[in-house]
């Protein structure tokens, strides 16, 4: 039998096993793979397939478990596969069953020792940074690169990696069988599960010398060893998870993240390069095709980066490989090149060129019909109904779309094509696949526009599958996922958000039992945040009229007891402290609105008399009773003579500082410009700070700094002039003075605001 260790992604082990496949031209290739994932490999090996591609393991009952098992084009395994595929040979995969891997991944985790595990990879890591310094190096992918990625020599390159493995694992076993037993048992059965298929395949006929065994090399002498293979009767106790295999694009991005299965590596686009000059004899020439791509990359981000630049980084990596007794440069040595030649020993000014020529932008594809689920296959179709193929892309892009009827073509299907992509889109949302991102856009234009962000991913591939545990198609798996939330729903506002996420995704079936939830709901309701937001829900539904083609009548007398109820609660849950007054004052902003977009439908005057009640009682929160001030200001509900008493009236001596202070920052934190205009209201403000002793003074500015911190510029710029009118200054001198710069002793005067003991 023929066995070949491989490191995996490495161009290097790629070359020379493919050297080795000719030389010994096998009958049968049996790959470190789920066993079960047999009938995927001719899907790999398919030549409209573009790597990088995964093949995923995942179970089928919730909570989703997965296993990755990537794949570039320099992967040892897939260029295994393509070559048994191409030569017509049986090409295996020979690990655990995918089910058993994903069941025994569980238990591992959740038996597993955290501290014990965590001291053990410590250790583990530690042996090979000591391989790295016993041959000078710093770090261990630069000792691997310049022993075995430049090393074309098919002779020592098997029988070093060999050594080293069986040497590494000798020294490795005894700690993981004494710290992470369950670590050592799991690689156990893996080997006595690979020696398994190597006898199947002996047995179907294949004689010792026509197999060739490609594994990670630590595997390479637990399956040489006498150990027994695993028996009928052992694999049947294994324990297993429900679980199905898909193929799936994968990124160099994901790759350069050592996620999934393997080792990954931090520069998946640099070894592609590795590989392609490997491939053409031409890997001396390689710093040459690096530093030459990233000097490109650095001069689209409009730096200087010559050709002679170029050369002079060259050879200073040759220099420095030099010192290390290599023949060629490894990645440090070309980016301690990049970063004294074109960064004049700055390392940020090119950090980003760096990574983006180490890792690239490459992210795989599948031709359509190869290993899909019942969902990816959905996904597939839809994209390309919506004409949205073109987004598929790890680059973001923008997609504006207009909801209205477009009457300018002629089919049904190009007329609701904006519509169309929204509801796919907000589908997605329901889903959690994070293919777009709503934007939001302006008020004006809210009712029929929206604008998404677009971005594909590998994450979105696996959020695709998990969906498929919801339903066969989007529109079915979203409808589920909706179904499920409402079903655990006792949050009003939730379940009126359900019923616009139901509208949004035209899901018109389960649109009638969360119209009945949110009625249930209704009965008990005493939350006026929870209330008003389901009541801004259906007013935000309601706005878009028939624009999604779905009925809304049922939705008003709704929304109206919706808003009547909250309205009703106003006072009530006003009667709170500082924290609490923040969210119940964004709630009181999304009833203001409502009253705005639905004033012809909700009961606006209730609402303003319990704004009016609000406003004027002392014992309630003084901010909110700010808010609710100002809210009557702007609607002109109270003349200059009543505003003028009540500032007079929340700013006088006898009320506490931070009380009056609180009020003035929640009236100041709504329509500023109309409180720019109310003189009355500064003057009351002038007056009211001029009466307070040092202390008061110090407890309101507290208060105050924070009114006035969310002012704009030009705002402040004009309180600062009125103020100058009001004591007789300057109005434009007052202005530059608040804008000058703070003297030392001002800073220090507002360095001691954040440490004022307010004794609460």
């Amino acid at each position: 039998m023929n066995i070949f260790g491989v490191r995996h992604l490495s161009p290097g082990a790629s070359f020379h096993l493919l050297e080795y496949l000719e030389e010994k031209n096998p009958g049968c290739i049996l790959i470190e793979g789920p066993s079960d994932a047999c009938e995927i490999i001719r899907s790999i090996a398919d030549k409209r397939v573009k790597p990088p591609v995964a093949l995923l393991a995942y179970t089928t009952e919730l909570p989703v478990e997965t296993v990755l098992y990537p794949l570039a084009s320099y992967s040892p395994e897939y260029q295994a596969i393509c070559w048994g595929i191409r030569k017509k040979r049986d090409v295996r995969f020979i690990d655990l069953p995918s089910g058993a891997m994903l069941k025994l991944r569980q238990e591992r985790r959740n038996e597993k020792d955290r501290e014990t595990a965590d001291a053990f990879y410590a250790f583990h890591n530690g042996l090979y940074k000591r391989i790295a310094g016993c041959c000078g190096e710093s770090d261990y992918e630069s000792y691997w690169e310049r022993h075995f990625e430049h090393n074309l020599n098919p002779d020592t390159f098997r029988a070093g990696l060999a050594l080293q493995s069986e040497q590494m694992r000798e020294m490795v076993v005894g700690r993981e069988q004494e710290d992470v037993p369950y670590d050592f048992s799991f690689n156990l059965i893996r080997e006595a599960q690979m020696r398994r298929e190597i006898q199947r395949a002996i047995s179907d006929g294949y004689r010792p010398e026509q197999i060739v065994v490609v594994v990670g090399a630590y595997h390479v002498s637990g399956i040489l060893s006498n150990l027994p293979p695993l028996s009928d009767s052992e694999q049947k106790r294994l324990p297993a998870a429900s679980s199905q295999l898909t193929l799936m694009p994968y990124s160099y991005l994901r790759l350069s993240s050592r996620t999934g299965y393997g080792a990954g590596n931090k520069a998946p686009f640099y070894f592609e390069m590795m590989w392609k000059a490997i491939r053409e004899n031409r890997l001396n020439h390689l710093p040459a095709i690096y530093l030459s791509r990233l000097a490109n990359a650095l001069r689209e981000r409009g730096f200087n980066a010559s050709s002679a630049s170029v050369i002079e980084a060259v050879r200073l990596a040759n220099a420095l490989t030099a010192l290390n007794a290599g023949s060629l440069p490894v990645l440090k040595d070309l980016h301690d090149a990049v970063v004294t030649c074109f960064g004049g020993g700055d390392l940020a000014s090119v950090a980003e060129a760096i990574n983006r020529i180490d890792i690239g932008t490459a992210i795989g594809s599948l031709p359509e019909g190869v290993s899909q689920t019942p969902v990816q296959e959905n996904m597939n179709q839809e994209l390309k109904r919506l004409k949205l193929t073109a987004y598929k892309s790890p680059v973001a892009q923008e997609l504006s779309l207009d909801l209205r009827e477009n009457l300018k073509v002629k089919s049904k299907e190009a007329a609701f094509i904006d519509l169309n992509q929204s509801t796919f889109l907000h589908r997605l949302s329901v889903l959690n696949i994070h293919f777009a991102e709503k934007v939001q856009v302006s008020q004006d234009s809210a009712t029929w526009a929206e604008k998404w962000i677009l971005r594909w991913t590998p994450e979105v591939e696996i959020e695709i599958v998990e969906a498929n545990l919801k339903g066969e198609t989007l529109e079915i798996a979203a409808a589920f996922a909706l179904r499920e939330q409402l079903d655990e729903c006792t949050d009003i506002s939730l379940a009126a958000r359900i019923i616009r996420q139901a509208c949004e995704c035209a899901l018109t079936h389960i649109f009638g039992n969360a119209l009945s939830a949110l009625h249930s709901l209704l009965v008990d309701s005493n939350h006026f945040r929870e209330t008003a937001f389901a009541a801004h829900e259906l007013a935000t539904l309601i706005q878009y009229g028939d624009l999604r083609q779905f009925n809304l009548e049922p939705l008003v007398p709704t929304l109206q007891q919706l808003f009547l109820r909250s309205a009703l609660l106003l006072v009530d849950s006003a009667s709170c402290d500082d924290k609490a007054a923040t969210s119940i004052a964004q709630a009181i902003s999304v009833m203001e609105i409502v009253s705005q977009q639905q004033y012809e439908t909700v009961d606006t005057e209730i609402w303003q008399k319990e704004l009016f009640k609000l406003s004027h009682r002392d014992d309630l929160n003084a901010k909110l009773s700010g808010v609710a001030f100002s809210i009557l200001l702007e609607h002109n509900l109270t003349g200059e003579d009543d505003c003028a008493k009540e500032v007079s009236r929340r700013l006088s001596p006898g009320v506490p500082a931070d009380l009056g202070a609180a009020w003035f920052e929640g009236l100041a934190g709504r329509n500023r410009y109309a409180l720019l205009s109310r003189i009355s209201l500064w003057k009351e403000l002038d007056s009211y700070i001029q009466q307070l002793d040092e202390e008061e003074f110090m407890r309101s500015v507290v208060f105050l700094r924070r009114a006035f911190s969310e002012f704009e510029p030009a705002q402040k710029n004009s309180i600062a002039e009125l103020l100058g009118d009001l004591w007789g200054l300057n109005a434009e001198s007052v202005a530059e003075s608040l804008q000058a710069e703070l003297t030392e002793t001002e800073s220090n005067k507002l360095d001691e605001l954040n440490d004022f003991e307010f004794d609460f």
